[in-house]
């Protein structure tokens, strides 16, 4: 395993994994041969990135946001069909065993045709990462705000559930986060083709909580990423009925999403997001953020 580093944190990662091999730079590491590869870097490099990569035939996972604009975007899908690569975008909640088996169960018809989407999700976000006025987070240039950075794992996992959205309107403020001038709460409401949905997030509240209900018209589904569990209910006069996972460690998320990316390469399953999924959540991240700019509605290719 190798990685490519070109900042002062090579030092302290070869560190913690001695074994790996360390590069200032991409194109020794290429030259050592490599497989696949893993697209960690700021927000602006990943298509032109991908797009180096693909084309030497490596297969792909990409950290999420795919990009910040669509350039580039079309000519890295037809790199990725031409050199026959995988590539996955890392969308992590589509590797939550929950939400898996959600998404199965509204899928199978059990529920009858999906109707309303509401995802309520809010956290502090000072909490969780202290050092948000010093990163990516901090500008929208670099991939930073609640739209790019925290609401697009909702807009996908909400793709992931009942399909692509289609056209969408949006409201963003900065209420409250010190250090930055970022939006920090949004509000959307969307078209996911006939279903209506609605988006609620923020970054600030006390309690740590993402709640996605999925109203059908025989039953009603709902995930709930704190507490690792899904549940339905079909009956007015029953109770919900629980369907937890278990604990689920730190990391576990990030594992299963490897693994799951070694499996597509290996052919055992298709990508968790594929990068046609991860360029729909990027459409929906562009129209988000013109929405709110403009104040109106915005269409969804």
């Amino acid at each position: 395993m190798s990685f490519v580093e070109p900042g002062d944190a090579r030092t302290s990662i070869g560190e913690r994994y001695p074994a790996a091999r360390a590069f200032a730079a991409l194109e020794p590491a290429l030259a050592e041969g490599v497989d696949a590869a893993v697209i960690a870097t700021p927000a602006p490099l990943h298509v032109p990135q991908a797009a180096r990569l693909a084309q030497a035939g490596i297969h792909l996972l990409i950290e999420k946001p795919l990009a910040l604009t669509l350039d580039g975007v079309a000519e890295l899908q037809q790199t990725v069909r031409q050199r026959n690569v995988i590539a996955a975008v890392a969308y992590v909640y589509r590797a939550h065993p929950a939400l898996a088996e959600m998404a199965t169960a509204i899928k199978s018809g059990r529920y009858g045709k999906p109707v309303q989407l509401v995802v309520v999700t809010g956290q502090n976000f000072p909490t969780y990462r202290p050092a948000y006025r010093q990163t990516y987070y901090a500008s929208r240039s670099t991939g930073g705000g609640a739209i790019q950075d925290a609401l697009t794992h909702l807009i996908d996992a909400g793709q992931y559930l009942v399909g692509p959205i289609t056209r969408l309107v949006a409201d963003a403020a900065h209420q409250v986060l010190d250090g930055v001038d970022v939006e920090d709460t949004v509000n959307v409401l969307a078209r996911h083709g006939d279903v209506l949905a609605s988006y609620s997030l923020n970054q600030h509240q006390a309690p740590n909580e993402t709640t996605i209900t999925v109203v059908c018209a025989r039953g009603t589904a709902r995930f709930e990423y704190h507490a690792n569990r899904w549940q339905w209910i079909e009956n007015p006069t029953q109770d919900w009925h629980d369907e937890p996972t278990g604990t689920l460690e730190r990391d576990s998320l990030f594992t299963r999403q490897a693994h799951a990316f070694l499996d597509a390469i290996e052919g055992k399953a298709k990508p968790l997001c594929t990068l046609g999924e991860g360029v729909a959540a990027l459409k929906a991240n562009l129209a988000i953020l013109e929405s709110a700019e403009q104040v109106c509605w915005q269409q969804i290719d």
